[in-house]
C-alpha cells in the first residue's frame, strides 16, 4: 500500500472560520462527553485535525457498529465486481445452513433486506460456532423490507456472505478492494471475531479516526478513490439515501432523536437535509454533508446514563456547529493569520486530564507480598462485554510492591506464565502490554482508602477503562474488576485471594 496524505489546509481557506472550529472544541471538552480524536475535511482537504492524548493519530480505536459500514462496503465491492446481488436470496447463498422447511419469509430474505435492517425479525440470534444457523432459525415475522429492526448480527452476516463467495474474510477480502486504494494500512487493523473466525460486522473493527474518514470520502465522492471506480455509482446512491423507515427506533432508544430519520445501507439518515453517517456506540461518528463537500470523523466515549443520550447531544452540538457555518456556496473567506495559528496550536495540544497523583497509604508497606487466589477469576486485560473471556489464564499468584513511582504487580497465572503489570501513582502513566485484542494498557494507581488501592487500565485502543480495585484484609485481598463500557455496566468479576508472606 502506497499511502497518499491528504492536503492540509487553514479553515479560512476551506470556507469556515477557525473561531467556529475552536467553539466546536469548546462544546466538546466540556465533560459531556470524553473526546478522543476529531478530523474535518472539506473539498478533500484537511482543515482540522486533533486528538486529546494519550490517544494519537495512528492508535486504532473501537468502532463498535461503526463497523457496520465497512462490512456493507464489502457487499458493496462485491455487488459492483457482480459476485453478489442485492435481489440475491440469503438462503441460497447458505443453503447448506438454512433451515429444512424455510418460511415463507424466510424465502423472500434478499441481501438488500440486510443491508438496510429489514431482516424482518423482532430478536437478533446471538452468537456461538453456528451463529449462521442460528441466524437463519430465527423467526423472520415480518415481511422482508417492510419492519425495521437494528440486528447486528445481520450485519456480521454480510461479511459472511462475501467469505461464503470468495472464500476470503472481510479484512482479507477488503485489502486490495478498499484499503490498499484508499490508504487505510490494514495490518494496523484489529477486529473482534465470532467463533467461527468470521469478523465481527456488526460492531468488532478497530480503526483509526482518519481510516473512518477515508471510508467515508468514498461515499462522498460517489464511489471513485483518484479516477478509479470502487463501488458503482448506483450502489453509493442507495447506500447513502433512505432504504428504510427507522422511526420505530424511537421505542428502543428515546434519546436517539438522529437514529429515527431512516436508514440506507449500515448508514444512517440524519436530521439535517441529506446528511449522513457512520455510527458506532459512545460517539463514533463520521458524519458527510454532501452539500458543503464536508466530512466530519469523531472517535469518542460519550457514555452518559444512558447508551443514547450522550452520543445524541455529540450529534446536536455538531448540528448547531454545522447551522453556524457560512453558505455552502461563498468560498474562501480572508484568511486570518492569528486565529488559524491558533487553533493549530491547540489542536496539537489535546489532552484528556491527567490521572491523579495518589497519597501514600500508611498501609503501604505492610500490604506488601505474595497473594494467592483462593476463590474467583482474574485476568489483568480489558473485559469485552460481547466475548467470553476463555478463563484459562487466570491469575494463580499475585505479588504486590511498590517502589517510589509506582504499583508493581509480579504475576504467576494458570499457565504458569510470568507476567507483570506496572501502574504510574505519580500522576502519569505507565504502558502495559495486556493480552487480548486490545493490547496497549496505560496503567495509574490511586489510594482511595487506606486499605483501597484502584488500579486503572486506559484502554487507548478502545473508548473506555477497565478499573481493579484492590481491597486488602488482615490476611488477604479481594479484588473487584469492571468496566465504564456502558454496555457493561455492573459487570463485575470478584476475585479472594489470601496472603502467603
Amino acid at each position: 500500500m502506497i499511502r497518499k496524505e491528504f492536503e492540509r489546509c487553514t479553515p479560512e481557506s476551506a470556507g469556515i472560520p477557525s473561531g467556529s472550529v475552536e467553539w466546536l472544541l469548546d462544546r466538546l471538552e466540556e465533560g459531556w462527553t470524553e473526546p478522543h480524536g476529531l478530523m474535518i475535511m472539506r473539498n478533500s482537504k484537511v482543515l482540522a485535525e486533533g486528538w486529546w492524548a494519550p490517544y494519537a493519530p495512528g492508535l486504532i480505536h473501537g468502532l463498535q457498529s461503526h463497523t457496520k459500514t465497512y462490512a456493507a462496503t464489502a457487499v458493496g465491492i462485491a455487488v459492483t465486481e457482480g459476485i453478489l446481488s442485492l435481489n440475491e436470496r440469503v438462503i441460497d447463498i447458505f443453503p447448506d445452513r438454512a433451515p429444512a422447511n424455510p418460511s415463507e419469509n424466510l424465502k423472500l430474505l434478499t441481501v438488500r433486506d440486510v443491508l438496510c435492517m429489514g431482516c424482518g425479525m423482532e430478536t437478533m440470534p446471538m452468537g456461538g460456532a453456528d451463529w449462521i444457523d442460528q441466524f437463519l432459525a430465527t423467526p423472520v415475522v415480518h415481511r422482508p423490507g417492510t419492519a425495521f429492526m437494528y440486528n447486528s448480527t445481520g450485519s456480521t452476516l454480510l461479511g459472511a456472505m462475501v467469505r461464503e463467495k470468495t472464500g476470503l474474510g472481510l479484512i482479507d477480502y477488503l485489502k486490495p478492494r478498499l484499503f490498499d486504494k484508499i490508504g487505510i494500512d490494514a495490518g494496523n487493523l484489529k477486529c473482534i471475531c465470532m467463533e467461527d473466525g468470521m469478523e465481527m460486522g456488526g460492531g468488532g473493527l478497530f480503526a483509526t479516526t482518519e481510516d473512518n474518514l477515508r471510508l467515508m470520502k468514498l461515499y462522498l465522492d460517489g464511489g471513485v478513490w483518484e479516477g478509479a471506480r470502487i463501488l458503482s455509482e448506483e450502489y453509493v446512491r442507495l447506500a447513502t439515501t433512505l432504504q428504510n423507515e427507522s422511526a420505530t427506533e424511537r421505542a428502543v432508544n428515546p434519546p436517539a432523536e438522529d437514529n429515527f430519520v431512516g436508514y440506507g445501507f449500515q448508514i444512517w439518515m440524519c436530521r439535517p437535509e441529506g446528511v449522513y453517517r457512520a455510527d458506532g456506540a459512545m460517539g463514533q461518528f463520521t458524519i458527510v454533508f454532501p452539500k458543503y463537500n464536508m466530512i466530519l470523523a469523531i472517535t469518542e466515549n460519550a457514555s452518559g446514563s444512558t447508551g443514547g443520550e450522550m452520543p445524541q447531544k455529540a450529534l446536536d452540538t455538531i448540528w448547531e456547529w454545522y447551522r453556524s457555518l457560512p453558505a455552502p456556496d461563498q468560498g474562501a473567506l480572508p484568511e486570518n493569520t492569528e486565529a488559524s495559528a491558533h487553533l493549530k496550536r491547540r489542536m496539537s495540544m489535546l489532552a484528556l486530564p491527567r490521572p491523579e497523583r495518589s497519597r501514600i497509604s500508611p498501609k503501604q508497606e505492610i500490604v506488601q507480598g505474595k497473594y494467592e487466589v483462593t476463590e474467583g477469576y482474574l485476568a489483568f486485560r480489558q473485559s469485552n462485554p460481547f466475548v467470553p473471556d476463555p478463563k484459562d489464564d487466570g491469575v494463580r499468584t499475585l505479588a504486590v510492591r511498590f517502589d517510589p513511582h509506582g504499583l508493581i504487580l509480579d504475576i504467576i497465572n494458570a499457565k504458569e506464565e510470568e507476567k507483570q503489570v506496572i501502574a504510574a501513582m505519580d500522576g502519569s502513566r505507565k504502558e502495559n502490554a495486556v493480552d487480548g485484542l486490545a493490547s496497549i494498557a496505560l496503567a495509574s494507581a490511586a489510594w482511595k482508602e487506606d486499605d483501597l488501592l484502584r488500579l486503572t487500565f486506559r484502554m487507548v485502543e478502545t473508548c473506555n477503562e477497565q478499573y481493579f480495585d484492590l481491597k486488602f484484609t488482615g490476611d488477604g485481598l479481594v479484588i473487584e474488576s469492571y468496566s465504564d463500557h456502558v454496555f457493561a455496566r455492573g459487570r463485575k468479576e470478584t476475585t479472594v485471594l489470601r496472603k502467603l508472606n
